[in-house]
């Protein structure tokens, strides 16, 4: 027998991505933004645990500008797989990440007067003129040069030959409930700093407010280019924002039936015995738990089993949740079940597992571990990412 990593027995539970959908998600997301809008898609963290080049691939094919993320190490995952597009890195970078950026054409945003007189230096002796994006806080706190502070900054990187203001941004605090006041604010006070540089001549090619709540409930903030992160996937960001009809969820989460107990009235199950039987029931381990990124509860949420629903009895364990199989007769060993996404007609959502975790959405998507291997379906090629032994990623 072949003992080769590409014959390892795969894992009976796994995170299932369905590209046909995200690739229809980015086709009404285009389709909903005026032509001259461009779209920036957001990858971070793996595109929200969706896997990043997979994502980026498809969001180029969909007419996506360029790309979004959070690291450098994001960053150059994409660059080594072979993409091209403008990838602005959000947030504040080390002196140390500066000359990597410059050397693969990373665009990285600028927030303080140090961070531009070091990477012009660097661009300069790559003899480059590199694009950045000025970050201007305008409520959120975070990063980003105060509204009312950015003019110098701006001069000052106009100033530096190396350098090309290519863009301006800012980030909402609150753009997907009901109440726009604060997101009517921070539009008002980023427009004062377009003003003021206008007034002086100067021009921005590429403003961008809106995350994924901004695009869906703030046209007038559209500007050159949105931000859409979340909902490529499928998940609108606030229960209360504006709906697309047809955009549908990306990822499910499925395990199969690896045992089944019969537990008589009086017997418990699982650690601290949270669960006691009051009368004979059929219980199926499922090999998933807290370990995988499923919420820790106890006694709470369901798994979907031949379309139906199996309650969870007992505490999740760090690899294993116990359901309830009872009113299921015909449930067997190794058969399916989804903890996340759709069987039949039933349907545990992101937000059913956010409410249960307590958490967000966000929370949920990104914090399925990659020991639940990536399964591709509805694309040219189906796959599975996993880790090989030294922890590296791979493709079977």
């Amino acid at each position: 027998m072949n003992f080769s990593y590409e014959n390892f027995p795969q894992r009976p539970t796994w995170t299932e991505l369905d590209l046909g959908a995200l690739r229809r998600n980015l086709q009404l997301i285009r389709a909903d933004l005026p032509s001259p809008v461009k779209l920036l898609a957001v990858v971070k963290d793996e595109a929200y645990g969706h896997g990043a080049l997979d994502v980026a691939r498809i969001a180029l094919e969909e007419g996506a500008w360029g790309f979004g993320l959070s690291t450098l190490e994001e960053a150059m995952h994409l660059r080594e797989g072979g993409l091209a597009a403008p990838l602005l890195l959000l947030g504040e970078r080390q002196e140390a990440e500066l000359e990597w950026c410059v050397a693969h054409n990373l665009t990285v945003c600028v927030n303080e007067p140090h961070s531009i007189r070091i990477l012009a230096r660097i661009a300069s002796s790559f003899e480059k003129r590199v694009p950045v994006h000025l970050k201007i806080n305008t409520g959120m706190s975070r990063y980003g040069v105060r509204w009312d502070e950015a003019l110098p900054l701006v001069e000052q990187i106009l100033a530096e030959k190396s350098l090309r203001l290519e863009g301006a941004m800012t980030h909402f605090a609150q753009s997907d409930e009901v109440d726009k006041t604060f997101a009517n604010v921070q539009i008002a006070r980023f427009d004062e700093v377009i003003l003021a540089l206008a007034q002086k001549g100067i021009s921005i090619p590429l403003q961008h407010l809106c995350n994924s709540g901004g695009f869906l409930d703030l046209p007038h903030a559209h500007r050159d280019m949105v931000r859409v992160g979340i909902l490529q996937h499928g998940i609108f960001p606030s229960q209360v924002c504006r709906k697309i009809t047809g955009i549908a969820p990306v990822m499910s989460v499925k395990a199969r039936i690896a045992a089944i107990q019969t537990v008589k009235p009086g017997e418990s199950v699982g650690y601290a015995m949270r669960y006691t039987a009051t009368s004979e029931r059929r219980i199926a381990v499922l090999p998933i738990g807290y370990g995988d990124g499923f919420p820790r509860v106890r006694n709470e949420g369901c798994a979907l089993i031949h379309g139906q629903r199996a309650p969870l009895v007992g505490g999740v364990a760090m690899d294993a949740i116990t359901v309830d199989i009872t009113d299921i007769p015909q449930a067997q060993l190794w058969d399916e079940a989804v903890v996340m996404g759709r069987q039949g007609d039933e349907e545990i959502t992101v937000r059913d597992l956010a409410q249960l975790k307590n958490s967000v959405t966000y929370d949920v998507l990104t914090n399925w571990r990659l020991r639940l291997r990536r399964k591709v379906v509805n694309h040219q090629n189906n796959f599975c990412y996993g880790l090989n032994t030294d922890q590296t990623l791979i493709q079977k």
